[in-house]
């Protein structure tokens, strides 16, 4: 294993993937830190999903390295064994128990032996109730926690859906085009959520919006036909010829 592995959060080198003869993802190599937020962009087709499908174990690489935390090779862990590793993934599509208040929600998803008899007679202590408290403080959902999900605006069920994968306390977390659908109030206040989160763990949150990427002020790494194409500022990338070819001037 290399130094930079070692010293990593997440670390790919030359991965590769093909579907059917389509090579989806192509020498594919990213390094990310602890502690640091990334922001993944590139035109339809760039190999985005399949990347994270190879980090949470949807789909495994036909070759190169997966190693998450310094030293473990998600590339031997299904999709249940890297998440209690602490691999935290949230979908375009928000997916929250609607008919559950927001509390109900966070309390499901609370990081805890999962078996049927614990479930059932689970007592919520003081760190859970503490738990939940500073996750609502985060989301912006303290005034509606005794809300059913249901009745949460679009943005306000991303917001919860993130709270739940924090409930679980990921190390690191992977947010699909978060802003899809917001309004543009909702937008900023993800950016600074976002911010805010990465100050505690690492995230990769992939987007489309430039406007949301610039508000995050972060590393951007544009992927085009399955590899990284360029990675730094988003005005860096930007000034890419390359990446005004290949997505920004479409």
């Amino acid at each position: 294993m290399t130094k930079s592995a070692a010293g990593s959060l997440l670390y790919l080198d030359g991965v590769h993937v093909s579907f059917d003869g389509f090579k989806a993802i192509n020498n594919l190599s990213l390094i990310l830190q602890p502690g640091e937020m990334r922001a993944i962009i590139g035109p339809n087709g760039a190999g985005k999903t399949t990347m994270m499908d190879i980090v949470t174990g949807k789909t495994r690489p036909d070759s190169g390295d997966v190693i998450f935390d310094g030293g473990i090779d998600l590339t031997r862990h299904d999709e249940t064994d890297i998440a209690q590793l602490g691999i935290g993934r949230k979908f375009q599509k928000p997916t929250v128990f609607e008919s559950h208040t927001v509390w109900d929600n966070l309390e499901l998803a609370l990081n805890r032996n999962r078996g049927v008899f614990a479930t059932l007679f689970h007592v919520t202590t003081q760190r859970d109730r503490d738990q939940i408290n500073d996750i609502l403080e985060t989301t912006r959902l303290v005034a509606r926690k005794d809300e059913l999900a249901a009745n949460l605006s679009h943005g306000q069920k991303q917001w919860l859906e993130i709270g739940m994968l924090l409930a679980q306390e990921p190390k690191l977390l992977l947010v699909d085009e978060p802003v899809a659908g917001m309004t543009d109030a909702e937008t900023e206040e993800t950016a600074r959520l976002l911010r805010e989160i990465a100050k505690s763990r690492s995230v990769v949150v992939v987007e489309h919006d430039m406007s949301f990427v610039r508000d995050l002020d972060v590393k951007v790494t544009v992927l085009a036909e399955g590899a990284v194409l360029a990675e730094g500022s988003l005005d860096h990338v930007s000034s890419n010829q390359k990446v005004i070819e290949n997505y920004l001037g479409r």
